[in-house]
């Protein structure tokens, strides 16, 4: 009896690989969506994936088109860059040498801007030394791997200690770049806050012959921490 009662039950088991009752549920609201819109599955499957897309831009990376000169040699006009927007939501900061995404309403401009990090926080930034390289908490920085062909490190003196929670930018053509320099007299002084920070950019995705991943200069690898009250290092 026992044998015959458990063959019963295997018999009115579904076989393996059908979907239960709530696959079934979820395969008919599928259908019936896909029945409703113009173009079926098709229509469907588009919308999937522009959803895709939209939470992958709000939330992950997102497309930035390069508005100005102020970041050439390396980043040119009409270049795409991938912006990570996921690298500083987890307790990381932006470093020194870091390319970053910011919003600049209220103190830039109201628009999205892209600079070069090259003081954090508490760091005490001067510009220039004898030999005309910038100083991070006393020691000066070889920029030539990225500085614009021709560009000194800034034709305006400045001697700045960085508030915490905000970043000194500069652009890479720093002849042609509207920077922290330039915002000096300005409410904030020309720091941008980290909370505005959108992202770091990444990657060079457009054109294609640009193609290339964007990585932090070894220049900034020996400046010393700042000293609490940004003195020198």
């Amino acid at each position: 009896m026992d044998t015959e009662a458990q063959q019963t039950e295997r018999d009115r088991s579904s076989p393996p690989g059908t979907p239960g009752p709530e696959g079934r549920s979820r395969f008919a609201l599928l259908s019936r969506a896909a029945d409703w819109l113009p173009g079926g599955r098709i229509t469907l499957t588009v919308f999937a994936g522009l959803a895709f897309l939209l939470l992958l831009n709000a939330f992950v990376a997102q497309p930035f088109e390069i508005p100005s000169g102020s970041m050439e040699q390396g980043l040119r006009i009409g270049d795409r860059v991938l912006v990570n927007k996921v690298a500083y939501r987890f307790g990381a900061q932006p470093r020194r040498g870091d390319v970053i995404v910011f919003d600049g309403t209220g103190y830039f401009g109201d628009a999205d801007y892209i600079k070069r990090v090259v003081g954090v926080g508490g760091d005490h930034v001067v510009c220039c030394d004898r030999n005309g390289r910038i100083e991070v908490n006393g020691r000066p920085v070889d920029e030539t791997a990225f500085l614009y062909p021709g560009d000194s490190a800034s034709g305006v003196p400045f001697d700045v200690v960085v508030p915490s929670g905000r970043l000194f930018v500069l652009g890479d053509h720093r002849s042609d770049s509207s920077d922290s320099r330039d915002h000096l007299g300005s409410p904030g002084g020309g720091m941008v806050p980290v909370d505005d920070v959108i992202g770091r950019a990444d990657w060079i995705v457009w054109p294609y012959r640009h193609w290339t991943h964007l990585t932090r200069p070894s220049a900034y690898a020996r400046v010393p921490a700042a000293l609490a009250g940004g003195g020198h290092g």
